[in-house]
């Protein structure tokens, strides 16, 4: 992905109508797809367009790939669709569906309770059992709340790493106070970054909340940007990866 485009998207975003703060809510989940372990995180909003209000981004903890969804809901019940492939990303998630989405066929079918989530993953002849948790939650459309560990599992990725942000509350409101890079074959992380950012800002500009860490290649070195919201003060951090130390550092 571009950096042309990706920052044509975080304008557009912030110009959105609905893109104002205080549109999170975040649950995060634990549990199994059949034998495989998978850790979830879903965003419940009224309208990210074309008839989705949930996405979200869940991974087999085995693999450790994050894997984008979006649906929609019906009281507690949810219907959820996996995104395939980079184009697919573009069209649904990033520039958004001309016409409305349709669920129906999807895999992951969800009832939702306080305390997690039971349904089933269903494609082609495979069916599985989803048996889930409720871990931690992320609530910032009134006062603020988080209770647990918010770990966001972000969309980006590269060949070696995910990136998960760690959400946490402070006197300026809630946001996101590290990013960890997780190396995907050692399933640990191997380094945190945390932001000098006293208004409370990484991690709160992109309507769905796994966008705002993102991906991009320059010069044949990944970039990771970090976005940060503010307003018109809104901007990102670049982080590049040093292929020596195997660290992200700040891009000067």
């Amino acid at each position: 992905m571009g950096r042309e485009f990706i920052a044509a998207v975080f304008c557009l975003l912030l110009l959105s109508e609905e893109a104002v703060a205080g549109w999170y809510q975040v649950e995060n989940y634990e549990g199994s797809i059949g034998p495989n372990p998978i850790h979830l995180s879903l965003q419940r909003y009224a309208s990210f367009g074309s008839g989705i209000t949930v996405e979200g981004s869940y991974l087999y903890d085995a693999r450790q790939t994050p894997i984008a969804i979006y649906g929609k809901a019906d009281g507690s019940r949810v219907s959820l669709c996996e995104i395939a492939d980079d184009k697919e990303f573009r069209r649904v998630l990033v520039m958004g569906s001309k016409t409305p989405v349709d669920t129906a066929g999807c895999p992951l079918s969800l009832d939702l309770s306080e305390s997690g989530a039971t349904g089933t993953w269903s494609k082609g002849a495979d069916k599985f059992p989803v048996m889930l948790k409720s871990v931690a939650s992320l609530d910032d459309t009134g006062e603020g709340k988080i209770a647990g560990t918010v770990e966001i599992p972000f969309w980006a990725e590269t060949a070696t790493d995910r990136f998960a942000g760690i959400y946490t509350t402070s006197d300026a409101g809630i946001c996101m106070t590290k990013m960890l890079v997780i190396n995907k074959k050692k399933k640990q992380a191997v380094q945190e970054i945390e932001f000098d950012d006293e208004d409370c800002n990484a991690g709160m500009s992109t309507t769905p909340i796994y966008m705002n860490v993102q991906k991009w290649v320059e010069g044949g070195k990944d970039i990771i940007s970090v976005d940060f919201g503010g307003g018109k003060f809104a901007g990102a951090n670049d982080y590049v990866l040093n292929p020596k130390t195997r660290k992200y550092h700040l891009k000067k």
